[in-house]
């Protein structure tokens, strides 16, 4: 229940709650009726603006490029800690970031500034070499193929034990960066 509850973006609940309390309160106030107008206005408003405001800073999921097959959610045992944190903080909705993963991308130092930083296009998982492997397609205009390569033993050593990273260019400005669990079936 809470990965679904993790999917539904809180600017778009704010938004509609408070602009149905709103147009109470203001229905209320022109039908005469002091008590429902002064709970629509006082609960209406700040709803109204709270989900303006996380709508502004909201960063939505990552899109799934392709379907898991059932083998690969079997091997789902095999995931690093590190590889079920990134599928799960991708996958939902962000609030006050600008790119998903930029603290990662920050001390990869993939980019100078915000700007120039990948951004995380798709998540998919598969299978390679009997092992559990979560994928992650960036669009990455600023910083070229051979940059990430330069950096293939520093996103080993960052995303950590029991991972294995293989780099594929699949376009001119899309990255595949592939983090193969090298754990055995628990």
């Amino acid at each position: 229940m809470p990965q679904i509850l993790q999917q539904i973006p809180l600017g778009g609940i704010g938004l509609v709650v408070g602009s149905i309390l709103t147009v109470i309160g203001l229905g209320a106030y022109f039908a005469d009726m002091p008590t429902l107008n002064l709970a629509g206005f006082f609960y209406g408003i700040p709803l109204l603006l709270g989900g303006l405001a996380l709508k502004a800073a909201e960063l939505p999921p990552v899109p799934w490029t392709q379907p898991t097959p059932p083998e690969v959610i079997a091997l789902r045992t095999q995931a690093t800690p590190t590889q079920k944190q990134i599928r799960q903080e991708v996958t939902r909705y962000r609030y006050g970031e600008k790119v998903h993963l930029g603290a990662a991308l920050e001390r990869l130092k993939l980019g100078n500034t915000d700007q120039e930083w990948p951004v995380l296009a798709g998540i998919h998982e598969e299978v390679r070499d009997h092992h559990y492997t979560l994928v992650l397609t960036f669009d990455s205009p600023d910083v070229a193929f051979t940059t990430w390569q330069e950096k293939a033993e520093k996103l080993t050593n960052f995303f950590g034990p029991d991972i294995k990273v293989a780099l594929h260019q699949t376009q001119d400005e899309w990255i595949e960066l592939a983090l193969l669990s090298t754990r055995s079936l628990a």
